[in-house]
């Protein structure tokens, strides 16, 4: 039991890591933030270590980079918003299982992610409106964040699917083909 949760604790730190870089690495400028690749490591985070340290370290992350790249005032918001992604996504990856599976993915799971993302986009809008008094300028945040929840999805996918052939797979949480 031990040995399994310091598993899960180093990984964890990993995946902070990860999410924030992501997060950071690629930026381009949307009216009042930016869109980034970290969603694909917010999944990712959710599949490789479950739906509760998923959304530790995609909170944790995404808030991080954040505070690094210069948009400290999102951080509480990318916290929240990003912890409750992952954890939906989570949570479908682990109903999800035994169901049938496109690419070697469960159904449900693409269906959890795209909920999730949805959580996402209506997460920024409200915090887009709250912070900048303006709820019609923080309708141009929403195609953006759907386009980058988009991404992040078959980014994660074809990254859970390449690392499913290599050792690396023995620390997924879940199981796939």
């Amino acid at each position: 039991m031990r040995e399994s949760k310091s598993k899960n604790l180093i990984i964890t730190a990993l995946m902070i890591a990860i999410v924030a870089l992501a997060t950071m690495f690629i930026r381009i400028p949307t009216i009042n933030g930016y869109i980034n690749l970290g969603d694909a490591m917010v999944y990712f985070s959710a599949f490789l270590l479950g739906k509760k340290y998923g959304a530790l370290a995609a909170g944790l992350g995404s808030a991080l980079g954040d505070v690094l790249g210069g948009y400290a005032i999102w951080a509480p918001w990318t916290f929240v918003i990003k912890g409750l992604m992952a954890l939906i996504a989570g949570y479908f990856f682990e109903k999800s299982l035994d169901h049938k599976k496109i690419a070697g993915m469960p159904i449900m799971a693409y269906a959890g992610m795209v909920l999730a993302g949805l959580e996402m986009c209506l997460g920024y809008y409200i915090a887009n409106g709250t912070i900048y008094g303006n709820w019609i300028v923080a309708l141009g945040e929403v195609i953006p964040n759907m386009g980058q929840f988009s991404v992040g999805i078959v980014v994660s996918v074809l990254l859970v699917k390449a690392l499913a052939k290599t050792p690396v797979k023995n620390v997924f949480k879940y199981e796939i083909n």
